[in-house]
């Protein structure tokens, strides 16, 4: 194709073939660079690229692919000095293309592009996209600095007998001087622990909220990178930053631990026109106040804020700071000094109340008509001197006070006090809260809806899947849980974000994190967070069952470590991205040898602690079950779940080139399976056990169970379920790991689909029907004791979202494929179910699966993205007949459905 046909245009390329009686589009768009477009701060020394392609055309796939990256834009544009040009690549790859040109400078800008070859034709070279690598964290000369002392009334570093810690907010400050020079760059690499917001000239660096991130901070701390090129002034400027506790300094039921006092750490460094730099660090030059407006902040207590020590410009030039003291030194974190690679905390969404009005006590009632995590802006009328307090809940009291039992130790309270009459506009700094209802006095008249602004922070991700179906309580379930993922994602997946815990308990994570990954683009955030479960880990290679370990438990046992694995195999299953097995097979091996050493006895896993927990009590008033025909045994599910771990650890050795290690993973998975069958199996009954659900379950999804007996141990299953349960549902958090996928993928739909959709207790619509808009930690969570119920959990989801993408909707990988490569497109369509609208946005573009059936004709369009292909099943029970056309590479016709296999493009069957 000649060059001087091809159309650059602002995110995309497009091409028109000569001599072709119609235009046809290639696009290339998305560019990734890690998933970050313009990612600051890259601390790898291989990069990796990923792009998309379109067309208007059925059947795109790539062909070639050639990148080329330089130092400089100009550069790169002319083809001249570059540090690496791919040449043209034969390859359909277009994710996790790793850098192979010369060695790349820390701190430093690059630029890259990329032109595409396909089976359509070529495009021109993609727009330029940039990124700037980190510095060497040993090259930075900043010291940590702050207030190393408590000096307010009543800040207190808390105790046994009183773990509520309480201090003020530390503000720091800095003028320089630009020399009144043109600015080339300006980077800052700045750490604020625990949170911190930084500002230059009076204007935030970013939209960051509780920057940096959580993490092992005796082992690791974050520092951000951020371009403030365009905020540097001519002549003077100030830099300021504020810290809050965050969960560097904070302790709090059950025995979390304490770091230290709050510190900064923060370099930047100036570039201009002329050549010269600049360097200005944090050092005892810097002022530091605690005298500030914020005079209490803790993440589970809230934030007292008193406009009445305001410090106006603070954080801009010529600040009277004669009053603040020099910063001291403060101790170096024990943790290695680290870039951070994934995004921190932003307000995602916002919310106003459906409702306001006033209950006996005389206070105000906001119902957000949603449960959510974030903070309240307010805006309000106030008089001096006269504190508004917000307090926050996720449940009312039958007299619409709030209802609190559940925050347990938490206060979930913030303060304002105005500093004088009228109008004023305010949002706490550093906290957050779990609620649905906020409680506000201090106020001597009624508020307006719209004075108030609920906004749902969580890590800065996009939504990359829709549901929607026929079924208005299956769709409001598919809600319920996206609200609830979202919320529990705060720089680690948390168990709950309203009381006094907050925690990266693992267990809640071993499965739901696959269908997690279909609705938001988690990718970066937990591959942060399996760093933190491996910097967690004890010398002996004991995995903590929270991690970061803020509450240190090692148990041994497996169903709650298991997420470590999991996890990485998500990462690996959903974006088709193998780094995170790459980077923790060592730690993961460790403790897979730890625990051959430590807890398995006779080729058995001797030790389990939590059980299936959750499982629905055979009374309502019940916690946990007391009934031993319901409580699945220990040793059988950490045992069964270590066969499965063995299974991914010789896949991972192989992508690993580990191939020693596979012979021992497959013959101690051989002795297990025997010891297994030989301890808990019953031949004569088909029945694991004392025959609970999760007992049966778990082995037959597993692979235990053995050659022929199949049948008869998922008959089992049903029996239960049907019989003695009624059609609901009889397991704990793991069971409900594999209930929905095991029911269909046996042939029972229909079951699946029933204990979805009741609504009488234990089920997800019984939740609902009693208010829930998240998800419970308990099925009978308003009736055992709703002061142990959290109202925004998700660990009883299970398996149930990735049962909604791939067995309703169809969306799922070929076998053998990973990352959506391929897809196997065989829905099941359940009586009583007559539309779903399903879209996922994978690492190569949008899937869409949207089928009907009514009055006997069915209809399903389907889109496949660019350099992907799909085999879709149609049932034969729906008569549609399927002709070639464009796209369609093959018809085949079996004796239950009919199967297409199809390229990339927009598809309607139906009749």
């Amino acid at each position: 194709m000649r060059k001087d046909l091809f159309s650059v245009v602002i995110g995309m390329i497009s091409l028109v073939f000569a001599g072709c009686s119609q235009s046809r589009q290639i696009q290339v768009s998305n560019l990734k660079l890690e998933q970050m477009v313009k990612p600051l701060g890259v601390n790898v020394t291989q990069p990796r690229f990923s792009w998309q392609i379109a067309s208007s055309t059925p059947d795109l796939v790539q062909t070639t692919y050639q990148i080329q990256v330089a130092a400089d834009p100009a550069e790169l544009k002319a083809g001249k000095n570059l540090l690496w040009d791919s040449g043209v690549v034969t390859s359909d790859a277009s994710i996790w293309v790793s850098y192979g040109g010369k060695a790349l400078e820390p701190g430093k800008y690059y630029y890259w592009r990329v032109k595409i070859g396909t089976n359509q034709g070529a495009t021109g070279w993609s727009e330029i996209e940039r990124w700037s690598m980190a510095p060497d964290p040993a090259s930075l000369k900043a010291l940590w600095i702050g207030e190393d002392t408590l000096s307010n009334t009543g800040e207190n570093f808390g105790t046994k007998e009183n773990n509520k810690t309480r201090i003020a907010a530390r503000y720091l400050r800095k003028e320089f001087d630009s020399d009144k020079k043109d600015v080339e760059r300006a980077m800052l690499y700045v750490s604020g622990l625990g949170s911190s917001e930084t500002y230059l000239n009076g204007e935030k660096v970013s939209e960051d909220i509780f920057a940096p991130m959580v993490s092992q901070y005796d082992k690791r701390v974050y520092f951000n990178t951020y371009d403030v090129t365009g905020m540097i002034a001519a002549g003077k400027n100030t830099i300021g930053v504020v810290l809050g506790a965050g969960r560097f300094f904070n302790l709090r039921n059950p025995g979390h631990t304490m770091f230290g006092l709050p510190r900064l750490f923060a370099q930047l460094e100036i570039e201009y026109t002329d050549g010269t730099t600049s360097l200005i660090i944090s050092d005892t030059s810097w002022k530091v106040t605690s005298k500030g407006p914020i005079i209490a902040n803790n993440e589970f207590d809230g934030e007292e804020y008193d406009a009445r020590l305001e410090m106006p410009d603070w954080n801009r030039n010529g600040y009277d700071d004669s009053a603040w003291q020099q910063a001291d030194r403060m101790e170096s974190p024990a943790g290695k000094l680290t870039a951070q690679q994934n995004p921190n905390l932003q307000i995602q969404d916002r919310l106003k109340p459906v409702a306001v009005f006033r209950n006996h006590e005389g206070n105000y009632i906001l119902d957000m008509g949603q449960n959510m995590v974030g903070w309240l802006s307010i805006d309000l009328n106030g008089k001096k001197d006269q504190p508004v307090h917000l307090r926050f809940a996720e449940t009312l009291n039958p007299d619409s006070t709030l209802y609190v039992a559940n925050l347990r130790t938490a206060r979930a309270e913030d303060i304002y006090i105005p500093a004088a009459d009228g109008r004023f506009h305010w949002h706490p700094s550093f906290v957050y809260h779990g609620f649905r209802f906020v409680e506000v006095s201090g106020l001597d008249y009624q508020p307006d809806p719209a004075d108030f602004t609920g906004d749902c922070i969580y890590d800065k991700m996009e939504t990359t899947g829709t549901f929607e179906t026929s079924d208005k309580l299956v769709t409001q379930i598919f809600k319920n849980a996206y609200w609830g993922v979202r919320d529990n994602y705060r720089g680690m997946p948390t168990d709950c974000p309203q009381r006094d815990e907050r925690l990266g308990w693992m267990g809640d994570r071993v499965t739901g994190t696959y269908g997690e990954a279909y609705f938001l683009d988690n990718s970066r955030m937990y591959n942060k967070w399996l760093q933190d479960v491996e910097d967690a880990m004890s010398p002996e290679g004991s995995i903590s069952v929270v991690s970061p370990s803020y509450w240190t438990i090692y148990n041994d046992d497996v169903t709650w470590p298991a997420a470590f694995f999991t996890v990485a195999d998500m990462l690996h299953h959903q974006y088709g991205d193998d780094q995170a097995i790459r980077l923790h097979y060592p730690a993961m091996k460790k403790w897979m040898r730890h625990m051959e050493s430590t807890a398995m006895k006779d080729n058995i896993i001797t030790k389990d602690t939590y059980g299936d927990w959750c499982m629905p009590p055979e009374s309502p008033e019940l916690i946990h079950s007391a009934d031993p025909s319901r409580i699945t045994n220990g040793s059988l599910m950490s045992t069964a779940l270590y066969y499965d771990l063995l299974r991914l650890m010789t896949e991972f050795a192989s992508i690993c080139g580990q191939s020693a290690d596979i012979s021992h993973y497959k013959e101690l998975a051989t002795k297990m399976k025997e010891a297994y069958n030989t301890k808990f199996f019953d031949p004569a009954t088909a029945q694991y056990d004392n025959n609970t659900v999760t007992a049966n379950l778990l082995s037959l999804r597993l692979g235990l169970v053995p050659q022929g007996y199949e049948r008869k141990v998922f008959q089992n299953i049903v029996d239960k379920t049907e019989k003695e349960f009624n059609s609901h549902v009889s397991c704990g958090v793991l069971g409900m790991q594999h209930l929905m996928r095991g029911l269909s993928e046996n042939g029972r739909t229909d079951l699946a689909y029933r204990i979805l959709t009741n609504t009488d207790y234990p089920s997800f619509g019984y939740m609902i029907r009693n208010g829930a808009t998240t998800i419970w930690e308990l099925w009978n969570g308003n009736t055992a004791n709703p002061a142990m119920n959290s109202g925004n959990h998700v660990m009883l989801l299970g398996d149930l979202i990735i049962w909604y993408y791939e067995d309703l909707a169809g969306i799922r990988c070929y076998p053998g494929t990973i990352g959506y490569k391929k897809l196997l497109m065989n829905p099941v369509f359940p009586d009583g179910l007559d539309e779903i609208d399903a879209s996922y946005q994978s690492v190569y573009g949008e899937i869409r699966s949207s089928w009907s059936r009514k009055n006997e004709r069915f209809s399903w369009d389907i889109t496949i993205p660019g350099n992907t292909s799909a085999v879709v099943r149609i049932p034969k029970t729906f008569g549609v007949t399927v002709a070639k056309a464009a796209g369609i590479h093959a018809i085949t016709e079996g004796e239950d459905y009919t199967e297409v296999e199809i390229g990339s493009g927009h598809y309607h069957f139906g009749k």
